[in-house]
C-alpha cells in the first residue's frame, strides 16, 4: 500500500505564513510578529518601518514620564497657592488623576517589556535606541537611576 501522498495536506500548512514566538535570543526576522498578530512582519520594508515604531514607542515612553513629572511639578506649585481649606479637595483630585497617569506608565511599560520579549535582536536593539532617544530629547532634567524594572 502507498502513503507517499497521505499527508500532503499537513505539509501545505508547514509552508504558510504564520507568527512564530522564540524563546530564545534570535536575529531571524522570519514569520516575526510584534505583540499582536497582525503586527506580521514579511518584508525588509515592513521590517524597517516596525523597527522605527518600536524606536518611537521607547521614545513615546519617556516623552510620557517626563510629561508626568512636569505634571507634579505643576501640582507642587498650585498647592502652594491654594489655602489649606481648599487643599483636601484639590489633592484628592490631584490624587486620582495621578493614579490614572501611573496606570497608563505602567500599562506602557508592560506592553514595551512584551515587545522587548520577542527576543529578537533588531526588535530589542529598537527598544533600546526608543529609550536612548527619548531620553535624549525629554529627560534632559532627570536623573539615569530607573525606579522600576520594567523598562
Amino acid at each position: 500500500m502507498d502513503h507517499t501522498h497521505h499527508h500532503m495536506a499537513e505539509g501545505a500548512d508547514m509552508t504558510m505564513d504564520r507568527c512564530t514566538m522564540n524563546m530564545l535570543f534570535t536575529w531571524d526576522t522570519n514569520n516575526l510578529c510584534i505583540v499582536f498578530r497582525w503586527w506580521h512582519i514579511r518584508t525588509t520594508p515592513g521590517l524597517i518601518l516596525s523597527l522605527l515604531a518600536v524606536v518611537a514607542l521607547g521614545a513615546g515612553y519617556e516623552a510620557l514620564r517626563e510629561g508626568i513629572r512636569r505634571y507634579e511639578m505643576v501640582l507642587a506649585k498650585r498647592a502652594e497657592a491654594v489655602p489649606r481649606q481648599a487643599q483636601v479637595d484639590v489633592n484628592k483630585r490631584a490624587h486620582v488623576t495621578k493614579a490614572v497617569l501611573y496606570g497608563i506608565q505602567n500599562f506602557y511599560a508592560f506592553m514595551i517589556m512584551l515587545v522587548f520579549m520577542t527576543y529578537n535582536g533588531w526588535v530589542m536593539l529598537s527598544v533600546s535606541i526608543g529609550a536612548f532617544v527619548g531620553y535624549l530629547l525629554f529627560g534632559g532634567a532627570t536623573p539615569v537611576v530607573k525606579e522600576t524594572a520594567c523598562h
